[in-house]
């Protein structure tokens, strides 16, 4: 998470990863408070250098303006790409995208995203929707928190099988 952050976006998928009885974190560069797009204030569980060289079964990245900060750290860029390369579920919603951008991971993928960014996920060679949701083996993405509802159940579904 960063500054920023869309609040539903980051607040209703931790909660309910957080029911499924999963190990979730929230995760920003530093332990601190942060400003959510609607104002309210976010505090991360770990900061980045706490869980950079874990390795978990999902990366999930909200939307808002945080995932353009996100973007601009390498170590990050690499964390995603590990992860994305190890075949663990890597997601993202609304704006979220643009850090799978940066990490390199969409070329050739389908994708979807908030549609300010479409322009920007074809640019980096994505195959580009528009769907609510769209899955790419493990790349499983959505367009705003309306989509979230479908997409959650998918991303729940998947990491129960890694761990099943």
């Amino acid at each position: 998470m960063d500054e920023l952050v869309e609040d539903v976006e980051f607040i209703y998928p931790y909660f309910r990863f957080k029911e499924e009885k999963f190990d979730t974190y929230a995760v920003a560069i530093e332990k601190r408070t942060y400003k959510g797009k609607k104002g309210c204030p976010h505090r991360p569980d770990r900061a980045f250098e706490e869980i950079k060289e874990e390795l978990f079964d999902c990366v999930y990245i909200p939307g808002g303006y945080a995932p353009d900060r996100l973007r601009r750290y390498p170590e990050i860029l690499e964390f995603v790409r590990r992860h994305y390369e190890a075949g663990k579920i890597v997601a993202a919603v609304c704006h979220g995208p643009w850090v799978l951008i940066s990490a390199g991971i969409v070329k050739g993928k389908r994708v979807t995203g908030y549609y300010a960014i479409k322009d920007d996920l074809i640019n980096a060679g994505a195959i580009y929707t528009g769907k609510p949701v769209e899955v790419d083996g493990n790349l499983i993405t959505a367009t705003d928190p309306q989509a979230m509802v479908e997409q959650l159940p998918l991303i729940i579904e998947k990491v129960k099988g890694l761990s099943g």
